[in-house]
């Protein structure tokens, strides 16, 4: 695989939940886990399961920080 996104998190599949046309995936990267809304097409394609290796790639034009109270 070659991307031009240079943050990319390896991780296993912990759950994919499917909807009407949109799936959430989660993936736990080093036991965080990081939700991503793909469309249903994509997890097929994929072939996205539980207990499979997936890579959470993240490309962002902004960061937003917060603090707690």
């Amino acid at each position: 695989m070659k991307i031009s996104a240079r943050n990319w998190l390896k991780g296993t599949v912990v759950d994919v939940e499917k909807g009407a046309t949109t799936s959430h995936v989660r993936i736990d990267v080093g036991g965080n886990i990081i939700t991503a809304s793909i469309t249903n097409e994509a997890v097929d394609e994929l072939k996205l399961a539980k207990g499979g290796t997936a890579i959470a790639v993240i490309k962002a034009s902004d960061v937003m920080v917060a603090v707690e109270d």
